[in-house]
């Protein structure tokens, strides 16, 4: 295991899905240092939850804005949209117990 390098910039890539839009999750930010800092505060901002993944941010990078994802990437961005799903349900569970 490697231990993290505080030297290397922060990257940061947003995805969307919409069904009737798109076949499949589509790249619609991304960036590493400045803008990826710009790009993680908007999302608290709106309330857009975010999860750390380096490995599959190395490989969504290499895509181009509004580019869909590869097949070969599904798996792993259903994990991250599963993840998603999961807080949103947890959220909206906290919110009707109130």
């Amino acid at each position: 295991m490697t231990k993290p390098n505080p030297l290397k910039r922060k990257e940061a890539i947003a995805l969307t899905y919409e069904q009737h839009k798109h076949s499949a999750p589509a790249v619609i930010a991304k960036g590493k240092g400045l803008v990826a800092e710009q790009i993680l505060e908007r999302a608290r901002k709106e309330n857009i939850p975010i999860q750390e993944d380096p490995s599959l941010v190395e490989l969504l990078s290499k895509l181009n804005i509004n580019e869909q994802i590869p097949e070969d990437l599904y798996m792993a961005v259903a994990e991250v949209f599963a993840f998603i799903y999961s807080l949103e349900k947890e959220t909206t569970k906290k919110d009707e117990e109130k």
